[in-house]
């Protein structure tokens, strides 16, 4: 089954999050006849699937997933979502970007790895979840608690997120942004409009504070990431009759942080300008994510070099963007990049992928496996 076939095999199981419909099963078998041994593990609603192929360091983890977020309108696709049609040069479905076709190229080039290098020194494992769209308590996150409490360990780990921007292998991230939110309640006194001296809206309140941090950066940020970015995200403030002053407003913020911040030391700037704005508030936070990076070392080398051989660019690498899996995988003190296609379609009704670039991430990925874990595979 070659690259194409593969990717149109799992866009035709519909597995939106946290469902996995299948894939996971389809990608044991095929794993399992290249030598791999495998372990499903479900945790609630949660199919994750660990397979290996070896013990010995150094390994090598391709992490992916197979769910997928809701289609949408189904009337603004030119085709069913998870009927994988193929139009002209490219692949149209439901998770053909993000990330069914980098998981079709990650699963054969290990397959081709393993039929090439059959006594390849180091060890290859791929690390798959249903839970990367959703709350994602109970994917990736749970797989390396597991694999840590029977001290599992790998050194590296490419993540097949959709990085690319406009080219296939133009941008590679090194690491990601901390995701940071903030639960808030702002309490006023409640009364009459035509009297505002006794009354005091919160909404006048969350005003003064949105003010008081966007009016300049939070912070610079440093080499490898941009400056702190806060954005409010919902905000619920309603008495009931258009006369009336609220007395309560329930807000939901978001900060997206680079590693010149630890998450309580940006709650606690953040409560300090509330309490200096003399706000009467109640907070509750929600990390999403921490801020990760790995910095210039083999892997960002083999990285660069693989994309250069099979594309011609020099990659840029990046920390921009949202929150990933390898936000859980890089605190067991693995290296961790997010190689994959172009990700201008993902989540977007017509979501699309190139087949041509299929195969060649296909290639891209055996290299890089190959570079790792091959002495004198240069």
């Amino acid at each position: 089954m070659n690259t194409l076939q593969l990717a149109r095999e799992l866009i035709r199981r519909p597995s939106v999050t946290p469902a996995d419909a299948g894939c996971q099963a389809l990608i044991a078998e095929l794993l399992e006849g290249a030598g791999f041994s495998t372990e499903h593990l479900r945790f609630g609603e949660v199919d994750n699937l660990w397979a290996r192929r070896g013990r010995a360091a150094p390994a090598l983890v391709f992490a992916g997933h197979t769910d997928v977020v809701p289609p949408g309108p189904p009337e603004g696709w030119r085709a069913d979502p998870f009927a994988a049609t193929i139009e002209g040069g490219t692949l149209i479905g439901r998770g053909a970007a993000d990330m069914k076709g980098s998981l079709a190229a990650m699963i054969n080039a290990c397959r081709r790895f393993a039929a090439r290098y059959p006594a390849a020194q180091g060890s290859l494992g791929m690390l798959i979840t249903s839970d990367e769209e959703g709350v994602a308590d109970d994917g990736t996150l749970r797989v390396m608690e597991t694999l840590a409490s029977r001290g599992e360990t790998f050194q590296y780990c490419v993540v097949g997120e959709p990085s690319s921007a406009t080219r296939l292998g133009d941008t590679v991230r090194v690491g990601r942004r901390g995701s940071l939110s903030g639960i808030m309640t702002v309490r006023g006194v409640q009364g009459h409009v035509a009297y505002p001296l006794r009354a005091d809206n919160p909404m006048h309140a969350l005003a003064r504070f949105v003010l008081a941090i966007t009016r300049e950066p939070v912070d610079g940020g440093n080499e490898f990431f941009p400056p702190t970015t806060f954005q409010m995200v919902n905000v619920h403030c309603d008495a009931g009759a258009p006369n009336v002053v609220p007395g309560e407003l329930k807000c939901r913020f978001n900060l997206r942080y680079s590693n010149v911040w630890t998450h309580e030391r940006l709650e606690q700037h953040v409560e300090a300008l509330l309490r200096e704005l003399k706000i009467d508030y109640d907070i509750r936070w929600r990390v999403a994510g921490k801020p990760f990076l790995t910095k210039a070392g083999p892997l960002t080398t083999v990285i660069q070099r693989a994309v250069r051989e099979e594309t011609g660019l020099d990659p840029e690498l990046s920390t921009s963007g949202g929150t990933s899996d390898g936000r859980f995988i890089a605190p067991y003190g693995v290296d961790v990049v997010e190689l994959g296609p172009i990700n201008e379609s993902i989540h977007k009704v017509n979501e699309i992928v190139a087949i041509e670039d299929l195969d060649r991430l296909e290639k891209i990925y055996f290299r890089i496996a190959e570079l790792l874990l091959v002495p004198g595979a240069a």
